[in-house]
């Protein structure tokens, strides 16, 4: 029987999945919105998602809402309709006794922030996925930005997919704001020599090589001057690495965004 929810037949492992999430006016892109969904269309049902964004880090390690669980607009300068945005998701508290065993029993440090709901990094993505919110959800943070601390933490997590539970790191493959708004558009040089190189490193398997993004990869300081839009990318990675299964990697989604790479990724 399932640690996070009851059974008679035990569910079908989920994938983990590393995705772009954008910015809240994804959800007027005349392309991307449908791209999330045929691919959660192609997924097993999820019995719960477990999700890291780019938009918390904690530490230690928290657990978001698990009863009600509310919505951080956590942007600003944008259109009054962003902000009316709603996704009523459950919440998901056996699988947030599920996270505290597996963590725990390591000796991974976990708190509790009950009021913390989803920021945009979560529930862009989910309500173009599954836009009907009848999922339960927990949102947990990023304690860390070192890629290996981060493989481990997705590594203790890996069971959970055994559970029926998704696993999703939210970030974005290439993000520089800054660089981006001097670029003066187009996509930049160093977005598409940086989404190349993680492309074939994905394919390769090559784990080194990607937490060695910065030093390894062409303009990696560039497309990310701050690792944190990438680091959720390590948690989806070492769920995947402890099953075994970094051979079955696949790019769903690829392209740019205003210049800024959109690859989004599933393992397993």
């Amino acid at each position: 029987m399932s640690a996070v929810i009851e059974e008679r037949t035990a569910p079908e492992r989920m994938p983990a999945l590393y995705l772009s999430h954008g910015a809240p006016p994804l959800a007027d892109d005349p392309v991307w919105p449908g791209q999330l969904a045929a691919w959660s269309a192609d997924l097993p049902r999820p019995k719960a998602i477990l999700v890291v964004s780019a938009h918390w880090e904690e530490a230690p390690l928290a657990l978001g809402a698990v009863e009600t669980v509310p919505l951080v607009y956590d942007f600003w300068g944008f259109p009054e309709h962003y902000y009316r945005v709603t996704y009523g998701a459950p919440g998901a508290p056996e699988l947030a006794e599920a996270v505290r065993k597996l963590l725990r029993a390591p000796g991974t440090p976990v708190q509790d922030v009950p009021d913390r709901g989803l920021d945009h990094g979560a529930y862009v993505p989910l309500v173009e996925m599954y836009p009907g919110a009848d999922i339960p959800v927990l949102q947990v943070s990023m304690p860390t930005l070192d890629p290996q601390k981060l493989l481990e933490i997705g590594r203790k997590l890996a069971p959970l997919r055994d559970e029926g539970v998704l696993i999703i790191g939210s970030g974005f493959f290439t993000h520089n704001l800054a660089a981006l708004r001097q670029a003066g558009g187009g996509v930049p040089g160093w977005s598409a020599e940086f989404d190349d190189w993680g492309h074939r490193a994905l394919e390769a398997g090559d784990v080194d090589a990607l937490v060695g993004f910065i030093r390894k990869s062409p303009a990696g300081r560039l497309a990310h001057p701050r690792t944190e839009h990438f680091a959720p990318l390590f948690v989806a990675l070492g769920a995947a690495d402890a099953s075994g299964e970094l051979d079955a990697q696949k790019s769903v989604i690829d392209g740019f965004w205003m210049g800024l790479a959109k690859r989004s990724v599933q393992f397993g």
